[in-house]
């Protein structure tokens, strides 16, 4: 039963996810740490084990991974994960498209790993750079510019429900984001140049579908509304953090849609009271698939793989090793920030890995 006192049994810690004097804190909790919980303190590490079938953790490295539009103007993303409510992909582009694209099944979310250069939408001109996150509406037309001799790295979620800043709750306006700092377009019409038709590729599931125009589809003078694109820089995200205990993923939310959820590990303070374990308890997130993004960074002195994409089936503990946890302890007074940054997004329904994504997985090399 889900009340204000918890239960406690057999040998367990004065503090929460503290001090757990050799034991290894393992986390069962529902919706995605929101819901009921309970946390399990065990004699051995939950993430040693070896996975035979489906559900077992991927990591793939986005510079190993091979989309068309990484050599080929144009090819398109490369399809990484789906689900009913979304699909992930990755896109390395290098040159200028050709077409103009327009997704209808859903809004798109793209995260700048690398790279900078200018989205042509029909709102207006967006120069994006590294570390924004890139919003475009359901069904609004875009191309894609990269800088000169550059090449993007974007990693692209595709929800069929719109995306919405979550309600900030208790924060009020001390919210994790200040919404005036993003930028949004001034309306600028791209003339038409010598082209005899414009062809505009609708993604959609059973697709795509293209559509030609004998003028720039991009030719909007002036818009209103609510429901428009616009970036937003990681540096501009303000992290929730506590001294005394590490808090859960969902306090990182950065925005939502049915049944997905994006959330931004960022640089921080880290915990500073003596005994805090400073570390994501173990869990098994039985509520949510998990994918990770490294976008870079360290955690108390180890590099984080810039590029790599993990994903935690819910259901399946994952975690840092222990001996990660264990060197995050010994090191407590040497570091005194977490410098990591890390993309994280959660699905409430099962994600079904690419081939591509399965043919290069870590774990089977």
């Amino acid at each position: 039963m889900e009340s204000f006192t918890h239960l406690r049994k057999g040998v367990t810690p004065r503090r929460m996810h503290a001090d757990l004097n050799g034991l290894k804190d393992d986390e069962l909790g529902r919706g995605g740490f929101t819901g009921r919980t309970a946390s399990l303190y065990r004699r051995h590490d939950p993430t040693a084990f070896r996975a035979v079938g489906p559900l077992r953790p991927l990591d793939v490295l986005a510079g190993e991974l091979k989309p068309s539009d990484a050599t080929d103007p144009h090819g398109g993303p490369m399809l990484l994960f789906s689900n009913d409510d979304c699909r992930i992909y990755l896109s390395r582009r290098s040159h200028e498209m050709p077409y103009f694209a327009r997704h209808v099944d859903g809004d798109l979310l793209c995260f700048v790993h690398q790279g900078s250069g200018l989205l042509e939408t029909e709102f207006g001109p967006l120069p994006y750079r590294e570390g924004d996150w890139v919003y475009i509406p359901k069904g609004c037309t875009w191309r894609q510019i990269p800088g000169p001799g550059d090449q993007t790295t974007l990693l692209m979620i595709e929800a069929t429900d719109e995306f919405r800043v979550p309600p900030p709750g208790q924060l009020g306006r001390h919210f994790p984001f200040d919404p005036s700092l993003a930028v949004i377009p001034e309306p600028q019409p791209v003339d038409d140049d010598d082209r005899a038709e414009y062809d505009v590729r609708l993604i959609h599931d059973g697709g795509p579908t293209t559509l030609y125009y004998q003028h720039n589809p991009l030719d909007v003078e002036g818009w209103q509304g609510d429901n428009f694109a616009f970036t937003f820089n990681i540096a501009d995200y303000n992290v929730i953090m506590s001294d005394s205990v590490h808090l859960p993923a969902t306090v990182h939310l950065f925005m939502q849609a049915t049944g997905v959820y994006v959330m931004n590990f960022l640089p921080r303070p880290a915990e500073g009271v003596p005994g805090t374990e400073r570390t994501p308890w173990y869990h098994r997130n039985v509520d949510f698939d998990e994918i990770a993004f490294f976008h870079g960074g360290s955690l108390y002195g180890i590099p984080m793989p810039p590029g790599l994409i993990s994903h935690a089936p819910q259901g399946v503990h994952h975690g840092a090793p222990e001996k990660a946890r264990e060197r995050a302890r010994r090191k407590f007074d040497e570091f005194t920030n977490v410098d990591w940054k890390v993309i994280a997004i959660d699905t409430r329904k099962r994600l079904i890995p690419s081939a591509e994504v399965l043919a290069n997985d870590l774990g089977q090399h």
